[in-house]
């Protein structure tokens, strides 16, 4: 008889999962973290925030975002502690809820990493041909620089550079890891830069109404801030990923904890300083515009800092689009291993020793999205997937802490059960802030999630069926 809220075991994970290769420090999970996190959302999310949500407020929205986010990360570390598995909120959910939770959590979170990584594509197309093909004399033609929805045929740059991202996934996790270690640093250099020179050019004018009354709505005046909260969430989904690598990395237990709390240490000491440095230079009215720290720049006429703000843009992208598309892959592969999805999903290359098949996936679907869809659209639907998984995740910890089978030796959420529900109570709280479109959308996106696991995945799960399994 077919029991949909049957839970998996960490066994059967941590075997499925030994064909995976432990490579992964914690030093390498904080710049895979840092590459996601200090990505499109510091390069773009700041302007359209500051001009649509929040005005120069925009930085206590990124402040809030990343608190809500440092606590949920302590619950994900716990249970990558726990079972330091591949998944991450799926095989999370799977063990602790049972099967068709997780698989809901694993659908929403599908729809999370894909449309991350191909919004992230369209953020560096934009870079790429507005300040670096323009500034060589390149102009591609409207058709080839965006999707029907914009007027064009397909966004080219950004297609190609998914492209170039999965022959660099396909190859496995220490060229990965040596890819994005570099480039995080020469990013983070620029960005301090940007603080330093910015500094000097803030007109502080720029800063009254520092929250404009026109974004002051409810709840208690907050609803600008919190609405542009919930939405650079986008911006802080990276360790999420980290937690899809608990499977890779060495000493998971310890590791684990320190990328994720370290990830976000750094990122909002930079997010915050930034945006409050961009609303300085700029009026917050004039950034509503998809690359504003290079916008900005020019308008001061610092041309040769535009072309290098360029170039860590560039840079920052391109690695948060390695972490996401590692985890993306992951979380497919994770959805195969279980029967979920095709059985294919879940086969290991052993060449590279990575999920040959669910990278394939993943690319085309990424590719398809960044070359048709505007990643206004794109960012909008990422957030509540994320933010759904938070949810489940925060509050997971109180059944976990119950589970006599699963022995956690390493780290532990402080305060519990406090910080739990807390965690878990603000996730809710930003899903209901979200745009009204973007919870209609993902609400459809889980329904037809529903229907694929009622009509394949559980006819085909490994959990429902053992006897099948043994025999294959």
């Amino acid at each position: 008889m077919t029991d949909i809220f049957k839970k998996e075991s960490v066994s059967t994970y941590l075997k499925a999962d030994s064909r995976l290769t432990k490579t992964l420090r914690a030093r390498d999970l904080v710049a895979l973290g840092i590459g996601a996190v200090i990505g499109t959302g510091i390069f773009i999310l700041p302007g359209h925030e500051a001009a649509l949500h929040a005005g120069p407020a925009v930085s206590i929205a990124f402040l809030l975002a990343a608190l809500v986010s440092g606590i949920v990360g302590m619950a994900y570390a716990e249970f990558s502690s726990a079972m330091p598995v591949a998944g991450s909120a799926y095989s999370f959910g799977s063990v602790v809820y049972g099967e068709i939770v997780g698989w809901i959590l694993g659908w929403a979170l599908i729809l999370e990493y894909f449309l991350a990584v191909s919004a992230e594509a369209t953020g560096f197309a934009s870079y790429f041909n507005n300040n670096i093909l323009d500034a060589i004399g390149i102009h591609l033609p409207k058709a080839l620089q965006a999707g029907p929805m914009e007027g064009g045929v397909i966004n080219l740059s950004a297609t190609i550079i998914v492209l170039i991202i999965a022959l660099i996934i396909a190859q496995g996790a220490n060229l990965s890891k040596r890819v994005e270690n570099v480039a995080v640093v020469i990013k983070v250099a620029i960005i301090i830069l940007f603080i330093v020179v910015g500094v000097f050019y803030i007109k502080t004018s720029n800063y009254t109404p520092f929250y404009p009354k026109q974004f002051q709505t409810t709840p208690f005046g907050l609803g600008g801030i919190s609405t542009a909260a919930a939405t650079v969430f986008f911006a802080f989904i990276g360790f999420d990923a980290l937690a899809a690598n608990s499977a890779e990395t060495i000493h998971p237990e310890k590791n684990v904890v320190r990328g994720i709390l370290g990830t976000v240490l750094v990122s909002v000491v930079l997010y915050v300083a930034f945006s409050f440095v961009l609303t300085g230079i700029v009026n917050y009215k004039q950034l509503n515009v998809d690359d504003p720290a290079a916008y900005a720049l020019k308008l001061i006429h610092l041309n040769t800092w535009n072309k290098l703000i360029t170039i860590g843009a560039l840079i920052g992208i391109f690695t948060a689009m390695i972490t996401m598309f590692f985890g993306g892959s992951r979380l497919v592969y994770a959805l195969g291993r279980d029967g979920l999805l095709p059985a294919k999903m879940g086969e290991i290359s052993y060449k590279h020793t990575v999920p040959k098949n669910a990278i394939i996936v993943a690319t085309i679907v990424q590719a398809f999205f960044a070359g048709l869809v505007p990643l206004t659209e794109l960012a909008s639907l990422i957030n509540a997937g994320t933010l759904l998984a938070f949810a489940f995740i925060s509050f997971g910890v109180i059944p976990l802490r119950h589970r006599k089978d699963i022995v956690n030796n390493g780290f532990k959420m402080p305060l519990y059960p406090f910080l739990p529900i807390l965690a878990g109570l603000s996730s809710v709280y930003f899903i209901i802030m979200l745009p009204n479109i973007t919870k209609v959308s993902v609400g459809l996106w889980l329904v037809l999630g529903i229907v694929i696991y009622f009509v394949y995945g559980v006819r085909h799960s490994k959990l429902q069926h053992p006897a099948a399994d043994a025999e294959d």
